[in-house]
């Protein structure tokens, strides 16, 4: 048994040989959460009974940290002016261009298949018309190249119409002359989509000349486009030198909140779910949760390489050879900053990468050769959920297997489920954006989320600690004190 005063080891790979054993107390050297350790030693539980501390610690809120006291007072995230503190003389009449991101998925017969996108735009597009605003709005589809029919913005006008409860007016263009002549036409409460922004090259490289025409077209700003936020284009910064005031919708408002607010001062214990294939996509995320997490936990096919830095065989699985010593590296500072980091114990590998693969349940140090991994086993599941019961903020960014087929999409299903359940308890559950937003949609539990992030690219950034363009843009809020 372990004393008391040594690190509680919450990194669960088995071993199953004493040449493993050393490759498990490498693996193990994570240390238990901070803000469990004090107080189970005062239960008098062993260190060297991690799930047993875990799960006693999950029955006792009074175990629960709350998080740390602070005498300097925290700003409202990221302080930028919203359309919320607009008066309605400051709308009525006025001309509002909006960025919006209605970045849809169509089908080959150009219907839509998942509205999220024009759903979370509408409460920003609702306010300005019930304020009397003449709404203008611009947004990309795809990535065409020059005017490409396919990508028009066409297709979205009639469901876009129905949540708003008004017929959308579409223009063939998003300016010159005839796109003038609709924004001149437009009435109190009215609203102009304008053609895909992206059909001019000028739009992405953010030239002055080609802003300004779309800026002659409003009196104000509005950006509510958190999924090209960290972009510097011309409909997402370039604007705000010619439109006073440049202010943040609602959407993109509660994006900072969450992302900025809620995770650099989160109810703790806070926990940093991370998934994805690879570990350079998400170097700057781990890192940067690494200076504000209590638990993190890996899954998806990042962790054979951390598997394979610890010497571990990973038969076929997904491995980044040049990113090994990072994968050390990250341990090691997981250590260091006391973060709990806790790898999956068993897998389910596949003798081939497809749908119909035969697959098994093995321990993570008894991968076979020419088998690969592609999810985190039952082990895993409930390890993971039992950790997950301690917190009380939890941000998920990433799947744990591959999802998209059925029988390995177990273990990110079940991180889903999990998370709807504390959301229900009053944990703070934010997805930050990407396949974690296909999964909680696929599984149903969405609605229940405190928050779900529409931004991909921009989520990630914004985790990372990286200033966006399109928020750094807008107007500055007067400071509030919290």
């Amino acid at each position: 048994m372990a004393s008391a005063a040594s690190h509680t080891s919450l990194s669960l790979i088995p071993t199953t040989s004493s040449s493993t054993s050393r490759i498990r107390s490498s693996l193990s050297s994570v240390p238990a959460s901070r803000f469990l350790s004090s107080s189970l030693r005062r239960l008098g539980l062993a260190a060297a009974e991690p799930l047993l501390s875990l799960h006693v610690a999950s029955k006792f809120p009074s175990l629960k940290a709350t998080a740390p006291k602070t005498s300097r007072f925290t700003v409202v995230a990221m302080a930028k002016k919203s359309v919320g503190d607009l008066a309605e003389s400051d709308l009525k009449g006025k001309k509002v261009f909006v960025r919006v991101d209605l970045n849809v998925p169509l089908d080959d017969s150009q219907n839509i298949t998942d509205d999220t996108r024009i759903r979370a735009a509408v409460p920003t597009i609702k306010h300005l018309i019930q304020n009397g605003a003449k709404v203008i709005l611009s947004s990309h589809l795809g990535r065409p190249k020059g005017v490409t029919p396919k990508f028009s913005l066409a297709p979205l006008v009639p469901r876009l119409s129905e949540l708003l409860g008004v017929q959308v007016v579409k223009a063939d263009d998003c300016i010159g002359p005839e796109v003038e002549k609709l924004v001149a036409s437009l009435p109190e409460g009215g609203v102009l989509l304008l053609e895909n922004v992206r059909f001019y090259k000028e739009e992405e490289k953010n030239e002055p000349e080609f802003a300004k025409k779309l800026a002659s077209l409003a009196d104000l700003y509005v950006n509510d486009a958190f999924g090209t936020a960290h972009r510097a284009h011309a409909s997402t910064e370039g604007v705000t030198k010619f439109l006073k005031p440049s202010v943040a919708g609602f959407l993109l408002q509660k994006e900072l909140d969450y992302l900025v607010g809620a995770v650099s001062t989160p109810k703790r214990p806070f926990a940093a779910i991370v998934g994805g294939s690879k570990v350079s996509s998400k170097i700057g995320v781990i890192e940067s949760l690494l200076e504000k997490c209590d638990i993190l936990l890996l899954g998806g096919g990042m962790i054979f390489t951390f598997y394979k830095a610890q010497g571990l065989s990973v038969g076929s699985s997904l491995v980044e050879e040049d990113k090994l010593s990072l994968a050390t590296s990250l341990l090691e500072k997981a250590k260091a900053k006391g973060v709990s980091l806790l790898l999956p114990a068993d897998v389910v590998i596949a003798d081939k990468f497809a749908p119909d693969a035969n697959s098994k349940i093995v321990t993570a140090s008894a991968i076979p050769d020419g088998w690969m991994g592609l999810d985190i086993g039952p082990e895993s599941i409930k390890t993971f959920n039992d950790a997950l019961e301690t917190t009380k903020t939890v941000i998920w960014n990433g799947p744990m297997g591959v999802f998209e087929f059925d029988q390995f999409a177990v273990g990110t299903e079940a991180i889903a489920k999990k998370l709807a359940e504390l959301s229900g308890k009053g944990v703070t559950t934010i997805i930050g954006g990407g396949d974690s937003v296909a999964a909680v949609e696929k599984v149903g539990v969405a609605e229940v989320m405190s928050h779900i992030s529409t931004g991909g690219g921009a989520s990630l950034e914004l985790l990372e600690g990286k200033a966006l363009p399109g928020v750094l843009a807008l107007d500055e809020a007067i400071p509030v004190p919290v």
